[in-house]
């Protein structure tokens, strides 16, 4: 019952956590002196589990780098650049073509100092960019202020200082008022078509208005926001789906009426032998739960999560399903060793009640290994790479369900044991074509090795050209063109392996002119990005008509269309992926174009505001705005209570929501009936 209700618990802090605004760094500053004229100004980064913190020095076209800003630095002179310190993790990124630097768990940056006067002012910040494996931070920032007597003062350094010539210090910014951060006609620079229209629009705006585009509506985003996890409901019928196709193989299926037969030769009274059979469902159900906590209490939430995207567990995941899939070709058997199921069986002969009865679940699933290890090895890979802690246990929670109804319900109904199908060949192709499938799902971890490396064997033509290939030899299989050494010699094709040829062909088929450059939305989710494709025919790119919050909506009121914000960064990957994924559809790039004005704001954005602003943040801390990008990404914290990218809104041209948010998902089913819905409550409210 613990540990139920442990499962419980962290599903519902599961749940919660998709609705919590995102704090994963904290980092604290300290002057580090020691009696000298040198010092250290030490940035210490405490980072949560699956997140990462960038270093220093990427360069000016990859994600927000490290970097340290003074905007006071009075009896002081700095000594050489921002030094990063700790573990730092080298890996190529395909998505920007360069080798990224990145820490995760600690991160510490140091600047040396030295002291030219005898006392010291000091105001600066560092400049980070966090993401994990679906969003990223806007650029966050860690202020550090220190003033006093200096220990020590470097002669050569004070006398260098006073040749300079002193600036008068800016004074800092008052807290700003919402309505003084919206744009004016003067500010409205970048917009990507030039919209006299819309300018001329804001600037007619008084300041009632342009603070009513400001007005927060998360409340209202939490009424049409689901508070359900789907991607927890995607696993577990994925565990149902590999439960039920485990149920079908040649070491499970003939067990079931063996062991419903034992039940009801054992017990006089039916009812006992059903009650027995229920509690042997029930016994294989809490066998493959646990081996799903076994694997999240291994691994545990950060390793999970850094398994999706990690090179080598990436070419493990695949080299190990490739020797699942030669498993089911018939190459070997994956069994365990005789002597555990012989011992388990002798145990269950030697005690009784329930004991006896959960030592034969046991000897089932050790006896069964040879078919339901490669499926269970499978689905514990795939979920497990999601990221999420609790995904093995409600994998294995679907999987043993399918297992284990079939044994109660035969029990409860020994006569539809007649009407069952009964063991044969047919098992044996049933493994085949589940080899078939690994051998495809094991190409996808490689291409994600392929991406992290750089090392471009993996393209989209190629992997592509993979799938044609094994699902074109799937179906000929399926046809009897040809056959793997423990098939039945003559085997024949019957009429489903003709429609399951015919749908293997037509999807291998269906794949061809991806080659090219369509889209492919089936596998879009699985096939590498669109920009590894070499040669590639397909132009339907989508491009934000403004990159300015309130310009944008001046010219949605002028042409009454909806709006869909678009809150990214220059360097969000997932972002990018989103755009070659989903907006390259057809259906998608007309609606963005068509229906709506489409506004991307940056929230990396490095051009610099008029003047600093001081705001007060969400959190009830004072925060400095410096740029553009700043500035969107307190719009987005402050509007609509998130603060990581992507994220997709969908507003009237008066700022108020029109559906629930969205962030990274490539299902382009799902987006659209995310946009109709935008569009559709638009019109309703005309």
């Amino acid at each position: 019952m613990k540990k139920l209700m442990s499962v419980v618990m962290l599903l519902f802090v599961a749940i919660l956590c998709n609705a919590q605004m995102a704090n994963p760094v904290k980092f604290t500053v300290q002057l580090k002196t020691n009696g000298t004229a040198e010092a250290e100004i030490v940035f210490s980064g405490k980072i949560e589990s699956g997140w990462h913190v960038y270093s220093t020095n990427l360069g000016g076209d990859g994600p927000t780098e490290a970097a340290v800003h003074f905007d006071k630095k009075d009896g002081i002179e700095l000594v050489g650049k921002l030094t990063p310190r700790g573990h730092e993790i080298s890996k190529m990124d395909d998505m920007f073509g360069m080798v990224l630097r990145y820490f995760e768990n600690s991160a510490q940056f140091v600047q040396k100092i030295k002291f030219t006067k005898p006392e010291h002012d000091i105001k600066c910040y560092l400049e980070y960019g966090a993401c994990n494996d679906e969003s990223c931070m806007p650029p966050s920032t860690a202020e550090f202020a220190h003033k006093g007597k200096s220990p020590a003062v470097d002669a050569a350094a004070a006398k260098d200082a006073s040749k300079a010539d002193v600036k008068a210090e800016a004074k800092d910014a008052d807290a700003a008022d919402v309505a003084d951060l919206a744009t004016t006609a003067e500010a409205v620079t970048d917009t990507v078509a030039a919209d006299t229209a819309a300018v001329a629009a804001v600037a007619n705006m008084d300041k009632s208005e342009l603070q009513k585009l400001w007005t927060p509506v998360v409340k209202q985003l939490e009424k049409f926001d689901k508070p359900i996890n789907n991607s927890l409901l995607y696993i577990f019928f994925a565990g149902l789906l590999g439960g039920l196709l485990a149920l079908f193989t040649p070491c499970v299926w003939p067990i079931i009426p063996m062991t419903v037969s034992f039940f009801l030769k054992r017990n006089k009274e039916r009812r006992k032998a059903i009650r027995e059979a229920i509690t042997y469902g029930v016994s294989i159900v809490v066998i493959y739960v646990a081996l799903g906590l076994i694997v999240s209490l291994l691994f545990g939430a950060s390793a999970l999560n850094a398994l999706s995207t990690n090179a080598i567990f990436n070419i493990l995941f695949c080299l190990l399903l490739v020797v699942f899939a030669a498993s089911f070709f018939g190459a070997f058997e994956i069994t365990l060793p005789s002597s555990w199921s012989n011992k388990i069986d002798q145990k269950s002969d030697e005690t009784s009640g329930f004991i006896s009865i959960f030592l034969m679940a046991f000897t089932l699933s050790l006896v069964s290994f040879s078919c339901t290890g490669p499926i269970i090895g499978f689905l514990l890979v795939a979920v497990s790479s999601s990221g999420d802690i609790v995904a093995p246990t409600i994998g294995m929670l679907g999987f043993a369900v399918a297992l284990a109804v079939p044994f109660a319900l035969f029990a409860m109904f020994p006569t539809l044991l007649k009407s069952a199908p009964k063991s044969g060949g047919w098992m044996n192709v049933l493994k085949v074509v589940l080899g078939f499938i690994e051998l495809a799902f094991a190409l996808k971890f490689l291409s994600v090795a392929d991406l992290a490396y750089g090392w471009h064997i993996l393209d989209r033509e190629a992997f592509l050209a993979l799938w044609i290939i094994i699902f074109g030899l799937l179906g000929l299989y399926l046809l009897g063109m040809f056959n793997f050494p423990h098939d039945d010699e003559g085997r024949r094709t019957n009429v489903p392996q003709f429609f399951l040829a015919l749908l293997s062909l037509s999807f291998a088929m269906y794949m061809v002119p991806g080659l090219w450059g369509a889209p492919l939305k089936a596998v879009s989710a699985f096939a590498p990005p669109m920009n590894t494709q070499d040669f590639n025919l397909y132009k339907n790119e989508v491009h934000p008509r403004f990159k300015d919050f309130e310009a944008g909506m001046a010219a949605a009121r002028l042409e009454g269309k909806p709006v869909m914000v678009d809150f990214t960064g220059f360097g969000c990957v997932n972002c990018r992926k989103m755009e070659a994924a989903v907006w390259t559809d057809s259906k998608v790039a007309d609606m963005l174009n068509q229906k709506y004005v489409l506004i991307s704001l940056y929230v990396d954005d490095k051009t610099p505001l008029p003047e600093p602003m001081v705001v007060t943040d969400t959190d009830g801390t004072q925060r400095t705005l410096r740029t553009i990008g700043d500035k969107w990404s307190y719009l987005q914290r402050y509007k609509f209570g998130s603060n990581t990218q992507p994220m997709y809104v969908l507003i009237d041209n008066e700022g108020m929501p029109l559906t629930g948010s969205r962030s990274y998902d490539e299902d382009i089913n799902e987006y659209m009936k995310f946009l109709q819905t935008g569009l559709d409550n638009y019109n309703n409210k005309k």
